[in-house]
């Protein structure tokens, strides 16, 4: 019995008060940050490439490239990096897949759409915006189920 107490003390004296172990890596919060990273050098080569050549066309995926990939992943791994119940949940996990498949394909979609090839398009950009929205709303109930008034150690 003494045995499983001290096991049990071990344990508890090497977590956090947030319930993170200490050393333990902020697994999605870093991961939505170095994808955001890409998605910035994607969105800002995109915009050099549309100014030069006067290709307009590709408007809306060069904004949901720098609004959902860059700006909307960062906030998540920020949150995420400060608030690590939440981003090493199993609904942090979930809401990473969700959000990266669903933007990626929503932003094919709409190049296939600039490139008026519809048939192509819908498939992608339909299920897309799908994901994304119910990757928002696993992002919602995870906020609430796991970011309360943490101290970092």
């Amino acid at each position: 019995m003494r045995g499983l107490v001290a096991l049990a003390s071990q344990k508890s004296a090497k977590r956090t008060r947030n319930g993170v172990l200490k050393g333990e890596v902020m697994k999605m919060g870093i991961a939505f940050i170095k994808v955001a990273a890409v998605y910035l050098l994607v969105g800002v080569c995109l915009g050099l490439y549309m100014g030069i050549a006067e290709k307009f066309e590709y408007t809306a995926p060069h904004a949901h490239i720098n609004l959902l990939g860059w700006a909307t992943m960062a906030l998540f791994g920020l949150i995420y990096h400060f608030f690590p119940r939440a981003g090493n949940s199993k609904l942090g996990k979930i809401h990473f897949w969700l959000h990266n498949i669903g933007t990626l394909a929503l932003i094919l979609g709409m190049v296939f759409f600039a490139n008026e090839n519809e048939a192509i398009a819908l498939p992608l950009a339909i299920p897309g915006a799908i994901l994304v929205i119910i990757a928002t709303l696993v992002f919602l109930v995870n906020v609430f189920q796991n970011l309360e008034n943490e101290n970092r150690v």
